[in-house]
């Protein structure tokens, strides 16, 4: 046993709700998943980018960057990709608490792996946005060659070739990227955010 029962939270003199004054707008956590190539990220960073011209708090939790640091020391085992949502679910927690709209743009393949975050972050707080898009399209956009490495069997356990990818039943909102073009969906969830986010 080490020191946990030892630990205890410690409660500060400003608070989430007096953050959330001071900006204008309340915190939450928009988790979008969805294939490789979907477009969250691009979104997401879209969206970003115009709530930060309103003055708004606005955080992008990118897959690929929190791998280069908070998550750099994990695998992609199904072990390790677990942890990798639990920490990122866990500061995009401490995120909110401090006022600040977070968008994580995560493929989160599989239904416990959002399940996990939705505990984590809890259940009024999170968000589920569905980015979808066809396979082939999603292929066509892959400018890393990610799609085309799995088809050669050079990367294993890739979510859409030779790993499953669970679709949600049931999202907040769903944004069909080869139906719209880039400008209707940071619209929509621009909205939507804007909607969940105000007084």
């Amino acid at each position: 046993m080490g020191n946990e029962r030892n630990i205890r939270l410690f409660r500060g003199e400003v608070f989430r709700e007096d953050r959330e004054k001071l900006n204008g707008h309340k915190s939450a956590v928009f988790w979008f998943t969805g294939l490789s190539g979907s477009g969250k990220s691009t979104i997401a960073h879209r969206v970003e980018k115009e709530l930060f011209d309103r003055s708004m708090r606005a955080y992008v939790f990118d897959g690929d960057n929190v791998r280069h640091g908070l998550c750099g020391d994990l695998s992609f085992s199904p072990a390790a990709r677990t942890e990798n949502i639990r920490r990122i679910a866990e500061v995009s927690k401490l995120f909110t608490e401090n006022g600040t709209i977070c968008m994580c743009a995560f493929i989160s393949p599989l239904e416990e792996y959002r399940q996990l975050a939705r505990e984590v972050v809890g259940e009024g707080d999170y968000y589920e946005i569905l980015v979808t898009c066809p396979l082939e399209v999603c292929e066509e956009r892959d400018a890393k060659g990610y799609y085309k490495l799995a088809r050669e069997g050079k990367i294993r356990n890739y979510t859409g070739i030779s790993a499953p990818y669970e679709v949600p039943e049931s999202p907040d909102l769903i944004v069909e990227t080869d139906k719209e073009t880039l400008e209707e969906s940071v619209r929509r969830v621009k909205e939507f955010i804007l909607e969940k986010v105000s007084f």
